[in-house]
Formats: structure tokens, sequence, C-alpha cells
């Protein structure tokens, strides 16, 4: 838990605003600089601009959910390498295949830990040990 996270851009996409704040909240605190985005094309919309290290999508959404997200991520090939992190409130095999199968890094389950957020950024940001 020695990384430097300052200035790391995390984006988190959920419709919850509880797990935005929740994320939003627990990153901070390490350093990050959190972005969110309340659905697929909010988090689209700001992206680019952006340019996060790494992004937390949530799978259950209105209008564009987490895999539709997460393959329109992957497709840009400005964004293709980022890491994309699901947050599922199941933790099913089903839904673990198909977010490989969009291209997404790892799946979290929800209610996620502090320590859970920092271990997925750590294994797929290269982070500076000071």
């Amino acid at each position: 838990m020695d990384g430097n996270f300052d200035n790391l851009k995390v984006m988190v996409i959920d419709d919850s605003k509880t797990i935005r704040r929740t994320a939003e909240t627990l990153l901070s605190k390490v350093g990050c600089n959190v972005i969110t985005a309340i659905d697929g094309f909010d988090a689209l919309a700001k992206i680019a601009d952006v340019k996060p290290n790494i992004i937390f999508v949530d799978i259950m959404m209105p209008r564009l959910d987490g895999y539709q997200t997460c393959a329109l991520i992957k497709n840009n090939s400005e964004f293709k390498s980022t890491p994309v992190i699901m947050l599922s409130s199941k933790d099913g095999l089903f839904d673990k295949a198909k977010g490989r199968i969009v291209g997404s890094d790892q799946y979290l389950t929800k209610p996620f830990s502090k320590t859970e957020l920092i271990d997925a950024i750590e294994s797929h940001v290269a982070v500076s040990h000071s």
C-alpha cells in the first residue's frame, strides 16, 4: 500500500450516487484524481478530455450498460490499452466471462473495499513506489 497515486486519473462510471461517492472518497484519500460519470454516455463524453489511467465501470446501468461502455472504450484505438475494471453486485461466472469478451481487465464485486480498489489499480497501472 505504499504506492504513489498522486495525480493518477481514475474514472468511476456508476449510476449509483453512493458508489460514485464511496469510490471518490476512498481514492481521493490516496491521492487519485477521481472523475465520475453517471452512465456510459456521460463517460464517453468525458473520456477524451480526461484520458483516465484506469476506468471502473458498473455493469448494470440504464441506457448503455457496462459491457457496451467497455466495448466502446476498447474499440477506440486511443483508449484500448486503458484498463477497464467491471463492477457488479453479483458475482457470476457468466458476467465475468461476458466482461472478458468485451475486453475488461478485471471484475470486482460490489460492495468493494478500499483494498480491492487499490489492488486493482496497482495491478493494472504502473504505480511509482516512492
